[in-house]
């Protein structure tokens, strides 16, 4: 099946740094290089330059590299093996939230934080082919990838923002059927390198793809994920793809496709109960390609429901209480955030694409960065804070993107 249209899917068709065994010319090992930078407008121009609330973006008005990999992957002889290494700004949002790092000693933050993605394991002869592998890998859950040019938009949905990245673990891939995927999962915790407890997270995935022109996937998660408590949390999320429309050689429309994904968790137990303390979300997109596929156009809208902020990251760390102070003052007590994205990708080829975004969003709180940035009175880290000095808070947002990726 030709999966390279979907939604969080590599549309790599070749791969041109693949070595093969000169005498059976069977693929031994494959590089792969890829960078990811962008430039980020945000029309409120905040004095310190950060983007808030967002895994994917995390600088305004400057060029930054987001992210640079390189790596090797082989499946030779079936041997499972990959190392990917990284860099870039987009580590200092997603693996600095790892708070596992600080229980015990010889924890393994600054050994493994350049590793993207490292595992081994084995591919047995079952079925149409059963993996056993053991290491870090990127998150089975939500329908979006960690890899920005895999996605139809460069800025995640929130529903995909407020899942996990990475995952230290063990996993078992089946393939039963030509047209079935499940996966079993072993995890130390919710994006964690170390554990918070005991005990080890468990978890599931399941792709059914009836044709090339449809995909469903079901994914669940329970773990114990909060320090020195029995509090459990429960995550599912579902999403179908489709594409509805296919002319590849076509001088007009070439591909429309349409996603939906929808997510539900909460965690439960120590005082806390699931109707106070649960995440739901949704997220749609539609998608045409033109020109032979080497140009895109997507339109998407997506919201999440956070009661209790569970989940949700706080506008700023300087002054955390900020925002639960504002938050007060709701009645209801939670959290809603729209979300609207267009996208138009320049795509001459499988290794290239030039990114234009416009995104907008908006909170039923100020939760968003205004003029008067949310780091100190200045901007700068260094500046003392002076008592009663508030981040600036705005209930809504507009940006204007333009992003470079390149992959081989």
């Amino acid at each position: 099946m030709d999966l390279t249209w979907i939604n969080g899917q590599n549309r790599q068709r070749n791969f041109p740094l693949t070595f093969t065994d000169r005498k059976t010319g069977e693929a031994i090992c494959t590089g792969v290089a890829y960078f990811d930078g962008y430039y980020n407008y945000n029309f409120a121009r905040p004095i310190d330059n950060t983007q808030t609330i967002s895994s994917t973006i995390g600088r305004s008005n400057e060029f930054t590299l987001n992210l640079a990999s390189i790596g090797i992957e082989s499946n030779y002889k079936n041997i499972v093996g990959r190392v990917w290494l990284q860099a870039g700004q987009m580590l200092s949002i997603v693996q600095d939230l790892d708070q596992t790092v600080h229980k015990g000693r010889n924890t393994p933050i600054n050994n493994v934080k350049f590793i993207r993605e490292a595992a081994a394991g084995y591919r047995f002869n079952k079925w149409y082919g059963l993996n056993v592998e053991m290491g870090i890998f990127m998150s089975y859950i939500g329908l979006e990838s960690y890899m920005l040019q895999e996605n139809w938009s460069y800025q995640r949905s929130l529903v995909c923002e407020f899942t996990p990245f990475y995952f230290s673990g063990a996993r078992v891939q089946a393939y039963p059927t030509k047209n079935y995927k499940v996966e079993l999962w072993l995890m130390n915790g919710w994006q964690t390198y170390s554990n918070y407890n005991q005990g080890i997270s468990v978890g599931s995935s399941n792709y059914y793809r009836p044709t090339e022109n449809i995909q469903f996937v079901a994914n669940f998660y329970y773990g114990k994920d909060t320090k020195n408590s029995s509090r459990i949390r429960f995550h599912h999320d579902n999403s179908v793809v489709v594409r509805y429309f296919k002319n590849r050689n076509g001088s007009g429309i070439s591909q429309a496709g349409l996603s939906l994904n929808t997510h539900y968790g909460f965690q439960a137990g120590d005082g806390v109960t699931a109707s106070e303390q649960y995440m739901t979300g949704f997220s749609v997109a539609n998608r045409l390609w033109f020109k032979q596929n080497k140009l895109g156009l997507t339109l998407r809208a997506d919201g999440i429901t956070n009661p209790g902020l569970y989940l949700a990251a706080t506008p700023s760390p300087v002054t955390p209480n900020a925002f639960t102070d504002a938050m007060a003052n709701d009645p209801k007590q939670q959290l809603n955030i729209f979300q609207a994205t267009v996208t138009f990708d320049v795509m001459p080829n499988d290794h290239v694409t030039f990114r234009f975004e416009y995104g907008f969003r908006q909170s039923n709180v100020p939760y968003f960065a205004g003029p008067g940035g949310t780091t100190s009175p200045d901007g700068w880290s260094t500046t003392p804070i002076p008592i009663g000095w508030q981040p600036d808070l705005r209930k809504t947002e507009n940006r204007l993107l333009f992003a470079m990726d390149f992959r081989l």
